[in-house]
């Protein structure tokens, strides 16, 4: 690697790190449980990317690559990180019954936004739930969509408050999103990385250093329409696509996903400002 692809690194890293070590710090994480931590994915990264390379797995090849000892190489390899597998697919399962509620057409009134369900029979919440959540229960999704704020119940009916589900209401919730949801725009920057300009993915924003402050909450809103409204139409699209909806129904699955962000020097200030 050369002296200036070090240097470019070093400063990614740092800018990547800052806001990470923020949201650490305010949730009480300690220092070496986070060293810990890069030291597994450091062991966990180099094994799989010896597979890559069709060169043989041990702890002596890790050692070296990583600069571990192959004691601290071996003992990483069997240490277990909890998952969050649990959270992502509450998750995953609630943003599915939220956006089909958006798209579906059972589920819209005569001006295409979504209607109050009722909680049973035809075009009902329990048969959202039922086709969009997998297995989860009317119950189960009621309490997790009410506790968010997504959705509100009066009278026997379900009325959607919030287009885009937001799990703000427990932290480990949220965190799951910070894990999934970096890692897979980390992911494609690497691919676009090490890709020619034929078969890379698509990675672009907008930005502007000279917007007045009195136009932030405007552009907020008009951008979290805008988004919403294409990641809704990706999603019917993506619907549309899925395994068993088309003429080979033995094709394997892939997961899929397009993100979008907003961004403003404002969000690095006090957060309740």
């Amino acid at each position: 690697m050369s002296r200036d692809t070090q240097t470019a690194l070093r400063s990614a890293l740092y800018r990547l790190l800052r806001p990470l070590a923020r949201v650490i710090l305010r949730h009480g994480l300690a220092y070496g449980s986070f060293a810990e931590i890069v030291r597994k994915a450091f062991v966990d990264e180099s094994f799989a990317e010896l597979r890559r390379n069709g060169q043989r797995t041990s702890v002596s090849s890790v050692a070296a690559m990583t600069g571990l000892t192959r004691k601290e190489a071996k003992r990483l390899v069997e240490f277990d990180i909890e998952s969050n597998s649990d959270t992502d697919q509450r998750y995953n399962r609630a943003v599915r019954v939220v956006t089909a509620w958006a798209v579906d057409s059972r589920f819209l009134d005569d001006a295409g936004t979504p209607r109050a369900l009722s909680m049973d029979g035809p075009g009902s919440f329990a048969e959202l739930v039922r086709e969009y959540s997998g297995d989860m229960t009317t119950a189960g999704m009621l309490s997790l969509l009410e506790t968010s704020g997504t959705v509100t119940v009066d009278e026997g009916q379900v009325s959607l408050k919030n287009r885009a589900y937001l799990p703000t209401q427990t932290p480990a919730a949220s965190l799951a999103i910070l894990g999934n949801d970096v890692a897979e725009m980390v992911t494609s920057i690497h691919h676009n990385l090490s890709h020619e300009s034929g078969h890379r993915v698509f990675q672009r924003k907008v930005s502007n250093a000279s917007v007045r402050g009195d136009a932030l909450a405007a552009f907020r809103e008009l951008s979290n329409k805008k988004s919403q409204e294409l990641l809704e139409e990706y999603d019917s699209w993506l619907a549309d696509h899925e395994v068993g909806t088309g003429r080979d129904d033995t094709d394997s699955p892939h997961y899929v996903s397009v993100g979008i962000y907003y961004y403003d020097n404002t969000l690095q200030e006090d957060p309740d400002s």
